[in-house]
């Protein structure tokens, strides 16, 4: 199994960071895949929470969405799938019962309450910037693959300053999460 996470901030000692954000994500895992096929891939980092997850709550997924808020208001739409579950599933959340949450991606990072309970009324409950891609790209490759992520703030008008002060403790604490569920690091 390779473990991934995005970068910069956001880097783990037994993980390897693929680049922030849907494009930076989808294009350094390519590279990756091409010259390092993994069995599995396992990405792991921080989510906001539209509402129904607490902080520090650590949540398995293997499904992710990519909804950008004028979807809510009919001021868009998309010829692509915006939906993307793991095609080959078969990773590590078997060792717990977490139920799959459902992951919003996008480029930007929803801070209005209001938007939070759109997404929620779609059964969505989080939101990391990179899962989709990396959902995407593993599956153009057959490669199954997981998330596993721990909230560090509520997606609304604090959700920046949350996430900074939140962001070191929850590192900590999914980093013991991965060590105790992954007998491979």
């Amino acid at each position: 199994m390779t473990i991934l996470c995005a970068g910069n901030n956001e880097i783990f000692d037994f993980a390897k960071p693929i680049g922030i954000g849907l494009i930076s994500s989808s294009i350094n895992l390519t590279k990756y895949i091409l010259k390092n096929r993994p069995k599995s891939i396992l990405f792991i980092g921080t989510a906001g929470s539209y509402g129904d997850l607490k902080l520090f709550d650590i949540f398995h997924s293997q499904s992710s969405t990519n909804i950008e808020t004028g979807y809510f208001y009919d001021n868009c739409y998309t010829p692509l799938d915006n939906k993307v579950i793991s095609k080959a599933y078969n990773v590590s959340c078997e060792t717990t019962n977490k139920k799959d949450i459902l992951v919003n991606s996008s480029n930007y990072i929803t801070t209005n309450k209001e938007i939070s309970n759109k997404f929620l009324e779609n059964g969505i409950k989080a939101e990391n910037m990179e899962f989709f891609s990396v959902l995407t790209v593993a599956n153009k490759f057959s490669i199954p693959t997981t998330g596993i992520f721990i909230i560090t703030n509520y997606c609304n008008n604090s959700a920046h300053n949350d996430f900074l002060k939140n962001h070191g403790r929850a590192k900590v604490k999914l980093t013991q999460y991965i060590r105790k569920q992954v007998s491979e690091i």
